[in-house]
């Protein structure tokens, strides 16, 4: 892949993140288009569980909704072989129509016999958005100048948390007025637009290469490259670590709030102050980055979320509430961390894998620490279960702390 004229001559100097950007014409349209379908994809989330709950009244039923989302990022490594395949912007274009097209077809959903249609339109949702993020990195990686790749991801992390204050409250209005329908179709509208945004795009890029090698030979070079590169292995098996945590983390939030002697509905409190961490993370990452390296940034997060996490055991709500914005802090570092690198060291014919590889090996222990924290929530107790957890993240924190390396520095050669 080539890459547009703009990255060459834009760089990290700037008063600020935002500035340094949106400075840049195809950053700003990229960064346009993750808020544009962001928000649709933040509405459908939790309206297709309301919507579930509806006509089922099964809480069980509702919860599949996450996990057909969620199921196709197991196949990562093979999907992401697809954006390796084409063209990146076409790619997210087609993408973009294809899912507007298959959200209006939930219009049929209207009893628990039409239910299956809008399992199968999920799963290929989750399945649309392994495929759509991994030709958006590459495509990101060609659009933006490796010394702003920090500063984008840290802004794209700000957008898609801004997104989940906002777009859910958006989604929950519309289901109450009209159903489950006119949230999908909020959602084809979203893909329309941000179709629009990647259709504006200058980037020039060049014919993808011919596959020399079978199927399964190329979904695995993906694998073979993370695993053999010494400085993305680190950070990936750590961004795992840190997810799974984050699981358990999670799965423990309404003991918590009973340990404050508050209603279930105190939780969303410790969702907006943790959102709101991860906003103000999200602005910091890329001077952070150039400052300290990927690995010391992502370390320093890690360990920020070991303490809050602890610290959530204490049964007091400025604890609580101190520690849930500091777990919004933390967590994001690894995986913005994470994603710099990948974009920063993978060569584009292989991006593609690579960084669906990446997210699957990061974001599939996440559910795996749901189901654990689950499990473990009610015999143990937040007391003994927080803790613990706190200190796993912080022993991930000192393997993954060691001084940055050269290879850590961004160059545009690095790209």
């Amino acid at each position: 892949m080539t890459k547009a004229g703009t990255r060459r001559s834009a760089g990290p100097d700037g008063p600020w993140p935002v500035v340094r950007v949106l400075r840049v014409r195809d950053a700003g349209l990229c960064l346009a288009g993750v808020v544009v379908s962001g928000f649709g994809t933040s509405a459908l989330w939790l309206a297709a569980g309301v919507w579930v709950k509806d006509l089922t009244g099964s809480d069980g039923l509702a919860a599949l909704c996450v996990l057909a989302m969620w199921a196709p990022t197991l196949a990562g490594p093979a999907l992401g072989t697809l954006a390796d395949r084409v063209r990146r912007r076409p790619l997210l274009i087609a993408t973009g129509l294809l899912m507007a097209c298959l959200l209006l077809t939930l219009f049929a959903v209207d009893s628990r016999d039409t239910l299956w249609l809008l399992f199968a339109v999920l799963l290929v949702y989750g399945a649309a958005g392994v495929v759509h993020d991994a030709a958006e990195s590459a495509l990101v990686a060609a659009a933006v100048a490796p010394g702003l790749l920090g500063d984008f991801n840290g802004l794209r992390t700000t957008a898609n948390e801004g997104m989940k204050l906002v777009a859910p409250l958006a989604g929950a209005g519309l289901y109450a007025a009209y159903g489950g329908p006119g949230v999908a179709l909020l959602d084809a509208v979203t893909f329309v637009l941000a179709t629009g945004v990647y259709a504006a795009l200058r980037v020039r890029e060049a014919p993808p290469e011919r596959p020399t090698a079978s199927r399964r030979r190329r979904t695995a070079e993906g694998t073979r490259y993370l695993r053999g590169h010494p400085g993305l292995r680190p950070l990936v098996l750590a961004g795992g670590v840190t997810m799974l945590c984050a699981g358990v983390n999670g799965a423990t939030v309404y003991a918590v709030v009973d340990a404050l002697g508050h209603s279930p509905a105190y939780a969303g409190a410790l969702y907006a102050v943790q959102g709101a961490g991860s906003v103000a993370v999200g602005l910091l990452a890329g001077p952070a980055i150039r400052r300290l390296g990927g690995r010391r940034f992502a370390a320093a997060g890690i360990a920020l979320f070991g303490v809050a996490v602890a610290a959530r055991a204490a049964p007091y709500d400025a604890v609580a509430l101190a520690s849930g914005a500091a777990i919004g802090a933390g967590l994001p570092t690894v995986l913005i961390a994470a994603l710099t690198a990948v974009q920063h060291e993978t060569p584009g014919p292989l991006l593609g894998r690579v960084s669906a590889t990446a997210t699957s090996l990061v974001f599939t222990p996440n559910v795996l620490g749901l189901a654990a924290g689950a499990a473990l929530v009610e015999p143990t107790g937040p007391r003994l279960l927080l803790p613990a957890v706190g200190a796993v993240l912080l022993g991930t924190a000192a393997v993954l702390a060691p001084a940055r390396s050269a290879t850590e520095r961004p160059t545009p050669s690095a790209a």
